[in-house]
């Protein structure tokens, strides 16, 4: 992954531990019939610091290292290697956005309540045309109204963080999802640790202290959490791609074809090369980009945005390479790389595609005024 500290290392065993005793694979297999989200063990990964890693000591946060954002790159690095349910990414997404651009209001109250586990939260992600914010009658709060297509782990989340779009420009809320007017319907997904669902907003009215951010900043804000966003997807699909070729390597050491280990052949070795090369480039521009974006360096949408454009490209890609080393036992339901080829490409289409984040590269670093 990247050179770890002592205490990052102590952290990271914490974590694996902690997923591999409660979310072995024949588990995950069984919560495509049942909920995935369980808050006892959300707050037990709380309690680990899962939850707390993007905000400062300030704000009741607090990080491993210096680096927050690369201490959760740790945590979802397994959480892709084990597939594992939870809503880590977008949580944490929203628990930034508080600690950044909240209310004193909302810093002591769903913040806390964010860092403690006692509930989770959920981005829409960047703004969305259909959703628009409009004064309400007295002038004193907001209406928003609109469609969400697609937002993870709403029906377990507490708040939702939308951006919604005002007579001039957008700008961030955070709706409690209990409010009235909010309609859910859920949708099939990929993913069997992940629930997905459309939720619709009829005249939801909020006061107005449930903006986060000054007005007009919706779009700033939007495109910083989609950086953290890219980076902590980019660590998931590698540590995907990280379990998967851990099972190829000592798949081709245990089949014997014609009476050799696969292993044996040239033309596995060189598969084999080829797979290690590209999980160690998905992990080295993870850990780069989560060093840019954490530092707020200039080329820190750059990093961020190439690091989800090639691990949402190369991740799958490089799974499904590891299911025809397999042969026809790679393709079984029964098998763990299915699991992770799920986990894989369904970051690989959330917040953007590899495609949208190539373009984007090439639209950060043309000269100005450049064809």
């Amino acid at each position: 992954m990247f050179p770890l500290t002592e205490d990052q290392q102590l952290f990271e065993a914490t974590t694996a531990q902690f997923l591999a005793a409660r979310y072995g694979s024949e588990r995950i297999r069984e919560m495509r019939y049942a909920p995935v989200f369980e808050p006892a063990t959300w707050k037990q990964g709380a309690d680990l610091g899962w939850t707390s890693l993007l905000v400062p000591e300030s704000g009741g946060g607090g990080s491993i290292s210096d680096n927050g954002l690369l201490d959760l790159l740790i945590v979802a690095h397994h959480f892709g290697r084990r597939a594992a349910p939870g809503p880590l990414l977008v949580t944490n997404v929203v628990a930034l956005a508080l600690a950044r651009w909240g209310t004193p209001q909302q810093r002591t109250g769903p913040l806390a309540a964010l860092l403690a586990g006692d509930c989770c939260a959920t981005w829409a992600g960047p703004a969305d045309p259909g959703v628009t914010a409009s004064r309400d009658a007295s002038g004193s709060g907001v209406v928003l109204e609109g469609t969400l297509e697609c937002v993870e782990s709403a029906a377990d989340a507490a708040q939702l963080l939308v951006s919604a779009l005002g007579e001039r420009s957008a700008a961030q809320y955070l709706v409690p999802l209990s409010s009235p007017g909010i309609e859910l319907a859920a949708l099939e997904g990929l993913d069997l640790g992940r629930r997905f669902h459309r939720v619709t907003l009829d005249r939801v009215r909020l006061p107005a202290d449930a903006r986060v951010g000054e007005p007009g900043q919706g779009g700033a804000q939007d495109s910083a959490l989609l950086d953290v966003m890219a980076v902590l997807q980019a660590g998931e699909i590698a540590g995907a791609v990280y379990r998967a070729f851990e099972l190829t390597l000592q798949w081709t050491f245990d089949r014997y074809s014609f009476g050799r280990p696969l292993a044996s052949y040239q033309e596995i070795k060189h598969r084999v090369a080829d797979l290690r090369m590209h999980l160690e480039a998905c992990e080295a521009i993870a850990a780069r980009a989560a060093r840019a974006v954490a530092e707020q360096a200039p080329d820190a949408s750059t990093w961020a945005a190439a690091a989800k454009a090639y691990a949402g490209r190369h991740g799958p890609e490089l799974i499904q390479d590891c299911i025809q080393l397999h042969g026809g036992i790679g393709v079984t339901f029964e098998h763990d790389l299915h699991l992770l080829l799920r986990r894989a490409v369904t970051d690989a289409q959330l917040f953007g595609t590899p495609e949208r984040a190539s373009r984007r590269v090439a639209q950060l670093i043309e000269p100005a005024g450049a064809a």
